[in-house]
């Protein structure tokens, strides 16, 4: 009898997600976005990776970009093991080095 085919190796994928800069989400939005807790949110505004709109929790309002901004620190912290303040440390230079390499993009 022959043997089985070999399963199927995953491929290197990659996932884009488009974003609208004139999104505007609400704390349990953006705990559904990320899939995280209300905690973990205030966590990372605590840390200074998102800067919401709103004075309280309550009235927190997060825009398109800080989506990102958030799935980007919380796979840096949960994949990597960077803290909160290491990762808004490593976000902040990304965005530098993403404006640098416009500006010499830039006729």
């Amino acid at each position: 009898m022959p043997s089985p085919p070999p399963a199927a190796q995953p491929r290197n994928t990659q996932v884009f997600v488009v974003v609208d800069v004139d999104l505007w989400l609400d704390p349990d939005e953006m705990c559904s976005a990320c899939a995280c807790s209300a905690e973990t949110l205030a966590q990372l505004v605590n840390d200074g990776i998102l800067e919401p709109l709103g004075d309280t929790q309550a009235h927190w309002r997060f825009g398109g970009a800080s989506l990102l901004r958030a799935r980007r620190a919380l796979r840096l912290m949960n994949d990597l093991g960077v803290n909160g303040p290491g990762a808004a440390l490593a976000l902040d230079l990304l965005d530098e080095l993403a404006a640098l390499r416009a500006a010499v993009r830039a006729p």
